[in-house]
């Protein structure tokens, strides 16, 4: 996750730190009408390629716009519909579909590393041996922030023999072969590689891909048909969003190509993609989740996913702040593969969301969601207005 930055800017320290079907989604009206005018302003202040945003408010989605155009240097504009990619935010959706195993009884939260792959314990360093799901989801394995396998670079991690599923069956004897950082579980270390490990627990006891899994436990249930893995698009086309790299403090359009992207490896950590009504349908479930208005899970799994844990700020694919402005507690994540950006705020007191996102990546691109959330939020939760 992209943490938020805090005194960089006032809006980074006041926001930082059922089945949805159709029916939520009614004609939004004049709500567009100023979302497009906050958007419009971030976009031409930070030269952006294309940004968009959703708000959710209650029960209803009551503003949804994108801008700009799919390729820097191009005529070819977005739409509504488009896909965006969103990195991290990635990590929110793997929680849930694994939390849907526990509620199934094929894993349980308590359920170790050694309990599914007992068949490692001798290759691996045995300081993980009692890691558990829950330790893994909230970034407690002990494990380094670094990601990659040793000897890998990039390219490497794109090239390993097999499946998906095969690839990240053998990430987990070899990533835990590498020493933990500290002591598991009493130490926040956000990695990717947790969520990797995460998900090949359920692909094991499944049977199933996580990309399988994925599709039958979220995607189809909440209609999200727009979701897919890796880049936008396809290679010669600007059907969707292309991706942007920062060259010379310029957008540098990136074809899509299947390696332009996160390897398959540690896609259940950041490799999703999708429009964003499809990604609000999804938020809209953590919203109305915890009072019972989920078809997906129960009440007390979605407060568990909610929940720090031990007394930290993150919890199982949120980040957890206190915000003023939200009530109380608010539930955040952001996300990049360092050619996109894509943030979300959610203040489940208020039964209140704001996603944004951008086809560019680094500290401008994010600069300017933050931007374009609080703004937002200062005009849909606020009713204050848009700020210049």
């Amino acid at each position: 996750m992209k943490r938020m930055h805090m005194g960089r800017s006032q809006l980074n320290e006041t926001i930082a730190g059922g089945c949805v079907g159709a029916a939520i989604f009614p004609d939004r009206g004049n709500s567009e009408d100023g979302l497009q005018n906050i958007l419009e302003a971030v976009r031409a202040r930070h030269g952006l390629p294309a940004v968009g945003a959703a708000v959710i408010k209650g029960k209803r989605l009551v503003a949804l716009k994108a801008i700009g155009s799919r390729k820097h240097g191009s005529d070819i504009k977005v739409t509504d519909k488009d896909k965006f990619h969103l990195g991290s935010c990635t990590k929110a959706m793997t929680a849930t579909i694994l939390a849907k195993l526990v509620e199934d009884g094929k894993l349980k939260w308590e359920t170790s590393i050694a309990e599914v792959f007992p068949d490692i314990l001798n290759t691996v360093d045995r300081s993980y041996s009692t890691v558990t799901l829950e330790q893994l989801l909230a970034h407690r394995s002990g494990l380094s922030a670094e990601s990659w396998l040793p000897g890998k670079s990039f390219a490497g991690m794109h090239q390993l023999p097999g499946t998906p599923q095969e690839q990240r069956r053998a990430y987990v004897e070899l990533i835990l072969q590498r020493p933990p950082a500290v002591e598991p579980k009493e130490k926040f270390i956000y990695s990717n590689a947790n969520y990797s490990i995460a998900a090949a627990l359920g692909e094991k006891v499944t049977g199933k891909s996580w990309e399988v899994l994925i599709e039958e436990l979220l995607f189809t249930p909440l209609g999200m048909s727009s979701a897919g893995f890796g880049p936008m698009g396809q290679a010669g086309a600007v059907e969707e969003p292309w991706q942007h790299a920062i060259a010379d403090g310029q957008p540098k359009p990136v074809e899509p190509y299947p390696h332009c992207d996160n390897p398959d490896v540690i896609a259940p950590g950041g490799k999703v993609h999708c429009s964003l009504a499809d990604w609000a349908k999804f938020v809209m479930e953590h919203l109305q989740g915890p009072n019972g208005g989920s078809r997906l899970l129960s009440a007390e799994t979605f407060k568990k996913l909610h929940t720090p844990f031990g007394g930290g700020d993150y919890a199982l694919g949120w980040g957890v702040h206190q915000r003023e402005w939200g009530g109380g507690t608010v539930l955040s994540h952001a996300g990049s593969n360092t050619m996109n950006f894509a943030v979300v705020w959610m203040a489940p007191k208020k039964i209140f969301a704001v996603l944004v996102v951008t086809n560019m990546g680094g500290k401008t691109a994010e600069q300017a969601c933050d931007e374009a959330a609080w703004q937002c939020i200062q005009r849909y939760l606020l009713g204050k207005g848009s700020v210049e």
